[in-house]
């Protein structure tokens, strides 16, 4: 508790944020000094196995995001953190984030997740690309991004997230109107998680699962609580080697594996029914980007299947944790809500004609994304295994370490994003003709940048569209939400969201 009021003074205190400021430009100012050892980084106090064993009491590390702004205040801008078996060091500002760019190679190296390894090996599957690394890796992601990541394969697969967004839409309208004030009020989340799996469904599969205007399917119910419980125990075990896990939290290694078990089964019918109908005549129409895949026959059917079911299993929370802050922060900032109105308003009509200028004709509105997951990014940090010596911060940071950039803590630096507590989605725009970059980092960069990144763009994009045109969004919640880690960056709470019609 003490250290969440801590983290919290540190956000809102002007005078600590100008001391970080200040302190900040001091270390600029000395950038150019001799090159120091690996040895001389700031550590962070306390014992790496007394840390361990904290995460496994309390079943997670769920203020782990407060932790670390707190421990960049009091250290600066670069430390070394040891949990567990693990040694990173830790950055937070542009300037290393462009370091690292230049340093990434060839083969651009993460560590990978024992947890998940763990499952695949266990039952002897495939790894998909989230898991590998080398030239395994590249030769897999080099054939998946343009069927996935590619601005022409957006073009194919954005009409069908629209066709989702606007049924959506066309649901919430209608359940709006049976009221005499012309408005509802509810918890929106388990709408929004219907969407994301509808729309991510159709997108990878070309199959529909009625979802929206319906009560869901045991199934959709069990894969939405398969993903809950995926995420919650990777975060319990990631930092744990799993010969000691084993012992110390084998109900958790249980429900890890079994969770996974079901993510499996659920993605493996869809692409079983897919390749069956692709044995039997191949269809006339673009019918998802696992049948393209399939079609152009340039990788194992092991090797799409286990990238399918990585974009399977990252499509769904990942998108709708977004999609709810950014309905929430315009709840509370109606200028900024009417302001993303007036442009959704104005390009309807591109859009309708076309729904591939959605991409295009909302500038405001991709910004408005950009600011939510600068301050609620879906991953707290974006990391490298460095392949060659390099140096940061005038530290020698030798082959092979680890490096995380913090990007809840970059989100929310004020040396980095003036006022970095309000949220103005203006700033991505002005930004543009001004010569200084701010960074995006939410899905990551170069090569290894997150392969969903641009379905999960096109299915917030669309729905925020939708939604604005048809909607008032409304709350009586000013407060900030509580936010936690549970593998993810996630709201603890969600307060209840008003939907008023726009006649």
């Amino acid at each position: 508790m003490a250290l969440w009021a801590k983290a919290e003074v540190w956000t809102a205190g002007p005078r600590l944020a100008l001391r970080w400021a200040r302190s900040l430009a001091t270390i600029a100012a000395a950038a150019h000094k001799a090159v120091l050892p690996f040895e001389a980084i700031p550590r962070c106090p306390g014992n790496r196995w007394l840390r361990l064993l904290d995460i496994w009491k309390e079943q997670g590390l769920e203020d782990l995001h407060l932790q670390m702004q707190q421990i960049f205040q009091e250290l600066g801008p670069i430390f070394r953190y040891d949990v567990g078996g693990k040694h990173i060091v830790l950055v937070m500002l542009p300037e290393d984030v462009e370091r690292l760019k230049q340093a990434d190679g060839y083969l651009p190296h993460r560590t990978v997740l024992e947890p998940w390894l763990a499952h695949r090996q266990h039952h002897g599957h495939k790894c998909g690309v989230f898991l590998l690394n080398g030239p395994e890796w590249r030769s897999d992601r080099l054939r998946l991004n343009p069927d996935v990541l590619s601005l022409q394969a957006v073009q194919k697969y954005l009409p069908m997230v629209d066709s989702v967004a606007r049924d959506f839409c066309k649901i919430l309208l209608s359940k709006v109107l049976q009221n005499a004030r012309g408005s509802l009020t509810l918890d929106i989340q388990p709408s929004i998680f219907y969407y994301t799996i509808e729309a991510s469904n159709l997108a990878l599969f070309g199959e529909r699962l009625g979802l929206l205007g319906h009560s869901p399917s045991t199934a959709s119910l069990n894969f939405i609580h398969a993903l809950e419980v995926m995420l919650k125990t990777t975060a319990q075990l990631m930092f744990m080697p799993r010969s000691l896990s084993r012992w110390t939290s084998p109900s958790a290694w249980k429900a890890h594996f079994e969770a996974w078990d079901y993510i499996f089964q659920y993605a493996n019918n869809s692409i079983q029914k897919i390749y069956q109908e692709l044995a039997l005549g191949r269809p006339r129409n673009y019918s998802g980007i696992v049948a393209e895949l399939l079609l152009h026959a340039d990788m194992t059917l092991d090797s799409i299947r286990a990238s399918s079911i990585d974009l399977t299993a990252g499509s769904v929370d990942t998108t709708a944790y977004p999609l709810l802050m950014t309905l929430f922060e315009l709840a509370r900032n109606p200028d900024v809500q009417q302001a993303l109105r007036q442009e959704s308003l104005l390009a309807d009509s591109a859009i309708s004609e076309n729904p591939q200028r959605a991409s295009t004709e909302l500038p405001l509105l991709r910004a408005a994304l950009k600011e939510t997951l600068r301050l609620y990014p879906v991953g707290i940090f974006v990391e490298r295994q460095v392949s060659s010596n390099l140096v940061m911060r005038n530290y020698h940071i030798p082959a092979g370490t680890l490096v995380q950039v913090q990007l809840y803590c970059l989100g929310r630096n004020p040396a980095v994003f003036a006022r970095p507590e309000r949220y103005h989605p203006q700033r991505w725009l002005d930004n543009r003709g001004s010569g200084t970059r701010i960074p995006s980092l939410a899905f990551g960069f170069g090569p290894r940048q997150c392969l969903g990144r641009r379905l999960a763009e096109t299915e917030m994009l669309l729905l925020l569209h939708h939604v604005l045109k048809n909607f008032q969004v409304e709350t009586l919640t000013q407060e900030d939400i509580k936010m936690v880690y549970r593998f993810i960056l996630m709201p603890a709470t969600l307060p209840l969201l008003t939907f008023r019609a726009i006649s």
